[in-house]
Formats: C-alpha cells, sequence, structure tokens
C-alpha cells in the first residue's frame, strides 16, 4: 500500500523580515521617484541648480547601492545601515547651498524630500524598534539643522520619521519571536512524533516482554520473583520515560517542570502533574527537580519500603511542589542533629536550593505520621 509523503511544513530559513526589507527597496524607489519630481518642479528656482542635480545623481547611485544591498541577507548589515544614514544626512547638507532664502520661508521641501526616511525603516528592520526611533530621530534632527528654524511641520515630520522607524522596528522584533517560536513548535512537533513512534515499537516489544517477566515470576516465586519486581521497576520506569514530554525551552529560556518530575516515577513513587505544561526558568526546572530527587534519596534511606507521592500543582503566580512519604517520620531535633555533625543534604540540597530560588520550604512530620515536605515558588 502506498502513503502520501509528508508535507513540508513551513520554511523557517528564510529571514524573518525579508517582506520589511523588500518593503524597505519599493520605499526606497519611491521616495528617490518623489525626490526626482521636486528637483523637477523647483531646478528653475535653485539658486545652484547644478548642484542639485548633482545631489539627484548621488542619490540615485545610493538607491541603487541600497537596493543591491537590501535585497540580499548578507548586505543588510549594521554598518551598511549606518552608511546610509550618514549619506542621506550629508546629502540633506547640501539643500542650504541648492535652495534659496525664500524657498526656506516658503518651506519648500529639502533636496532629499521623504528620500531621507529610508535608513530609519533600514534601521528599524535591522536593529528593532529602538535603532529605528533613533535613526528617525537623527534624520529629523538634520533636518532641522538645514531648516534652522523650529515649526510645527518640523515637528511633525521628526516625530513621523521616529515614528516610522518605531513601528517598523517593533514588526521586525514581533517577526523575528515569531520565527523563533515557529522553529521551536516545529522541534517539538517532531520531537513529539518521534517520541510516539519509539513508544509504539517500545510497548510492542520491550514493556510486552518485561510484563510477561513481572506476571510469570510472581507466579513462580522464589528467585524468580525478585527478578519479577526488578522487571516491574523497570516496566514503570520505562513507561514514565515513554510518557513524559519532551523537553522543551521557549524563547525566554523557560521550561516545563513535568518531563523532569515524570522521569522520577518508580513502583514505590508516584508522580502527579497537571495535564498543561507548567513552564518556568530552566534554571528553576533543574533546581526543583534535584530538590524532589534528595527528598526522594531521604526516603530510600531513611524510610526503606514506604511509599512516596509526588505532586505539582500550577496556581497561576505560584507553583507549589510536594514531596510526600508514609515512612516513619523524622524525630525531633533529627535534621538539626545531622546539620550539626556535618550532614547538609537538607540543609543544602533541600533548603539551601529552595532559598536560592526565592521559594519558600515548609516540613510537615512526626513520629508515625510520615514526611511531608512543601516547596512554593513564584513566578
Amino acid at each position: 500500500m502506498h502513503t502520501k509523503p509528508a508535507q513540508a511544513g513551513p520554511s523557517v530559513t528564510e529571514d524573518p523580515v525579508a517582506h520589511l526589507w523588500r518593503g524597505t527597496v519599493a520605499l526606497r524607489i519611491v521616495t528617490f521617484l518623489f525626490a526626482l519630481g521636486n528637483a523637477i518642479v523647483h531646478h528653475g528656482t535653485y539658486e545652484r541648480p547644478w548642484l542639485a542635480w548633482v545631489a539627484i545623481g548621488a542619490m540615485a547611485v545610493w538607491s541603487l547601492v541600497t537596493i543591491r544591498a537590501y535585497s540580499r541577507e548578507d548586505g543588510r548589515r549594521p554598518w551598511f545601515v549606518c552608511a546610509d544614514l550618514l549619506v542621506a544626512c550629508g546629502l540633506m547638507s547640501l539643500s542650504p547651498l541648492i535652495m534659496t532664502d525664500t524657498q526656506f520661508l516658503y518651506n519648500v521641501p529639502l533636496i532629499t524630500t521623504i528620500w531621507a526616511c529610508c535608513p530609519a525603516v533600514a534601521a528599524g528592520a535591522l536593529g528593532g524598534q529602538v535603532a529605528g526611533a533613533l535613526s528617525g530621530l537623527v534624520v529629523g534632527v538634520s533636518t532641522y539643522l538645514n531648516r534652522r528654524e523650529l515649526s510645527v511641520d518640523l515637528v511633525r515630520d521628526v516625530v513621523l520619521l521616529a515614528g516610522a522607524g518605531l513601528v517598523v522596528g517593533m514588526a521586525s522584533t514581533t517577526a523575528r519571536r515569531s520565527a523563533v517560536r515557529l522553529a521551536q513548535a516545529l522541534r517539538t512537533e517532531a520531537a513529539t512524533a518521534e517520541r510516539e513512534r519509539l513508544a509504539r515499537s517500545i510497548h510492542d516489544g520491550v514493556l510486552q516482554v518485561l510484563a510477561r517477566v513481572r506476571k510469570r515470576g510472581s507466579e513462580l516465586g522464589g528467585e524468580a520473583a525478585e527478578l519479577a519486581e526488578l522487571a516491574g521497576e523497570q516496566e514503570i520506569a520505562l513507561r514514565s520515560l515513554v510518557a513524559a514530554a519532551p523537553a522543551e525551552s521557549t524563547v525566554d529560556g523557560d521550561a516545563d517542570l513535568r518531563p523532569a518530575l515524570q522521569l522520577l516515577a518508580t513502583p514505590r513513587v508516584q508522580v502527579s502533574t497537571p495535564a498543561t505544561r507548567v513552564m518556568l526558568p530552566a534554571l528553576t526546572v533543574s533546581e526543583l527537580a534535584a530538590v524532589v530527587r534528595e527528598a526522594l534519596s531521604n526516603v530510600d534511606k531513611h524510610a526503606a519500603g514506604a511509599k512516596a507521592w509526588v505532586l505539582l500543582e500550577d496556581l497561576g503566580d505560584e507553583v507549589v511542589l510536594s514531596v510526600r512519604d508514609d515512612g516513619p517520620g523524622i524525630p525531633e531535633g533529627r535534621l538539626s542533629a545531622a546539620e550539626a555533625e556535618g550532614r547538609m543534604g537538607v540543609a543544602q540540597s533541600i533548603r539551601g536550593r529552595v532559598e536560592a530560588l526565592r521559594g519558600t520550604l515548609e516540613l510537615q512530620t512526626g513520629p508515625g505520621e510520615g514526611t511531608e515536605w512543601e516547596v512554593r515558588v513564584y513566578r
């Protein structure tokens, strides 16, 4: 039977802000045509028409250079965007030599007109909202220095320039974050699919064999029963490993706490976690898992044969993690005596880790009442 090939997922290899760069190229062309039209309309009244056409020629050449650079991923570099900004401001500075005082009085556009806004857009696409807004302010200040007069129109232009760079920068930042999240989602999807495939293979093979060994060994008794118990432990451990969600982290470095806890399940340790992800900083996840391992290790050392329960609760603004056992409990003063003797397991591995996470730790125990550690970590 033939199966249809799997459809390829969306590509995440392309620059996530490539569309913004294409828009920058289009803006460069449109604004140059506007500057050219402005020069044609006013060339007869310029003080130095020949210099105006030199500036227009330089703008045309630089437009071609930037179009070629911004159309390729290797041309979108910080130094080139800075050069673009310097060239735009430099050509704008020719306006006082080209235009007459009357043209400045009647607010005739500078020789570069709106062509000078392109570096702010390019800076926003490359460096985000801060770079875009700062570049827009630089162009705005250059406009003020060339006009030498503060007016409502000038303030409006500065606000528009800074705002354009800011908006494009925000779009650039959002697009990059979305691309990272998409790549992460694709990796998680692939990991989940591989885990499910392995789970099917393991269930059809290893788990069935372990279950049969456990059942048959229990029936035979004696040494076979011991092998059956070991097989049962490995069966539960393997089921927990298969059932555990794939480890993943977000753009901000957060990770899901559930898989780290689910892997600690054994025949004597039951682990209960929420159905949804419990995302915490990756360091917090590793430290909390270490706290639980230490608590379970203490159960093995001091309460042989006792059962333990690990419960994880996500309360929104805080995460509550409890480890409880049905052992004999901790006698009063035992922890202080152990710390005085130099045994730092609880003091460092449990209490020290929780304090480092700025969480709270509560111990409930008593003779014949078992032991329960409750850890609260605030988000």
